[in-house]
């Protein structure tokens, strides 16, 4: 999944609305940014095959570090932890660490099965890759509804252009990479799949901005 995840990160503005979109965003990322960097250490292993479905060219050969449920659950702990040490902010701890576990919950779905609750152990997946116009018709529904409720929870600044441009820039560039990923060529190796999963994280300091120029609808939001 991946603009999946992005829309996770929109809609828990509505949950945690003193947490920046940034690190609201970066948490269901999280493990596809620990993932690359694995990959390039050698610790964990992909291998690019052919198929028709650009879902299914990416064969998962071992990640339990970056995506082992165990694992994720530390990560997830460690994140919060480390969120709620520098905000005290429990509500935005509790839901980033929620925001770290979905994404293995969201890649269950749509795994074949490759997903590992601990290195060495039973391997988990529903598939729905598989189904590639299934895929994109979920995942666009999930990210149309999570701009609709960051709209409601947040509005721009008073004569701030830029949290409404920087947003819809965002949104549009989203849906490209996710369109390139959907309908693109095949990754040529798997040094490129690394360092291209790695500039995603430029979307966190990027959500970070113009989330910074846009305010509650509500002022003064207590949680």
């Amino acid at each position: 999944m991946f603009i999946g995840h992005y829309a996770v990160g929109l809609a828990a503005k509505k949950l945690a609305p003193r947490a920046s979109l940034g690190v609201l965003i970066a948490a269901p990322i999280l493990l596809d940014l620990l993932w690359p960097i694995f990959l390039l250490l050698g610790w964990e292993h992909v291998s690019v095959s052919s198929s028709n479905n650009p879902f299914l060219r990416l064969q998962f050969d071992s990640y339990p570090i970056s995506h082992g449920l165990v694992a994720v659950v530390g990560w997830a702990t460690l994140f919060a932890s480390l969120y709620f040490g520098f905000t005290r902010y429990v509500l935005g701890a509790i839901v980033i660490w929620i925001g770290v576990v979905s994404h293995w919950l969201l890649d269950f779905i749509v795994h074949r099965p490759d997903l590992p609750l601990y290195s060495g152990g039973r391997l988990f997946g529903l598939g729905m890759w598989n189904h590639r116009w299934w895929t994109i018709a979920i995942e666009g529904a999930m990210f149309v509804v999570a701009i609709w409720i960051y709209f409601r929870q947040t509005k721009p600044k008073p004569a701030d252009r830029v949290g409404t441009f920087a947003f819809w820039a965002f949104v549009v560039f989203l849906l490209w990479a996710y369109g390139f990923a959907a309908f693109g060529p095949s990754p040529s190796g798997v040094t490129k799949i690394a360092i291209g999963t790695l500039l995603s994280a430029l979307f966190i300091p990027w959500a970070w901005w113009f989330d910074a120029h846009r305010e509650a609808t509500l002022p003064n939001p207590e949680r």
